[in-house]
């Protein structure tokens, strides 16, 4: 595969973001959808919605209610967004969230899963994204963490030793500070080769046709004049 038939995505994201979820399935299809030998790599880069969530996280019900004023409006967000998320394969099970994280832990686990590997950076976001919005499971968790790591095909035993100290606390703040500086607000957005943002969970068509243009763009020399 050449060069410039390759391109990277750099997927913009916090595994708490619903729309994140029905984001990166919608990318795997648009992936999918593209074909003509175009090879995509995707990357996983860190947001979070509300940095100042404590470690040990909140209660998410008095945490959403806080937010949105109401249960009645809290069932109409739910709402609107579970059959978006059947559409895709997604089942989610917002009553069995019990705690709304702070996400840091776990974007420092998806930047070591990225050491790691490109398909085992992807197999443990799937799964984040899969404990929360599926099994309730509070990803804030570090005994959580630790067993997606296990499952992704990560050495949870470094993953357990790393995970108490700060390793990688600053490195990962600097990438959330720098993508709020590239003006980056809100979340997904898709990154083409650094260069090109597709800003929330556009459908699969949209993606593709993205993605086929930057890889086209790419294959004729075009990207490097733009800067």
């Amino acid at each position: 595969m050449s060069e410039l038939s390759a391109i990277t995505v750099d997927v913009v994201s916090d595994v708490v973001c619903p729309w994140c979820f029905i984001g990166q399935k919608r990318l795997d299809k648009a992936i999918a959808a593209v074909g003509d030998g175009t090879e995509v790599h995707v990357r996983w880069r860190p947001f979070q919605l509300d940095p100042t969530i404590p470690p040990q996280g909140k209660d998410r019900h008095e945490y959403m209610l806080a937010k949105f004023g109401s249960d009645e409006r809290i069932r109409e967000i739910h709402a609107r967004i579970e059959p978006l998320g059947e559409a895709e394969g997604i089942s989610f099970a917002f009553d069995a969230i019990k705690v709304a994280p702070n996400t840091l832990d776990a974007h420092r686990l998806i930047r070591w899963a990225g050491a790691a590997g490109e398909a085992v950076q992807n197999r443990l976001v799937r799964r984040l994204f899969q404990l929360n919005f599926e099994e309730g499971a509070d990803i804030g968790d570090h005994t959580v963490l630790i067993e997606a790591a296990r499952e992704a095909g990560m050495d949870a035993s470094v993953v357990a030793t790393l995970l108490p100290t700060d390793a990688d606390v600053e490195a990962v703040r600097t990438e959330i500070a720098t993508a709020s500086r590239m003006g980056i607000s809100g979340v997904p957005c898709f990154l083409l080769e650094g260069k090109y943002a597709v800003m929330g969970a556009q459908d699969v068509d949209t993606l593709a046709d993205a993605i086929r243009q930057v890889a086209a763009a790419k294959a004729r020399g075009e990207l490097e004049k733009v800067g």
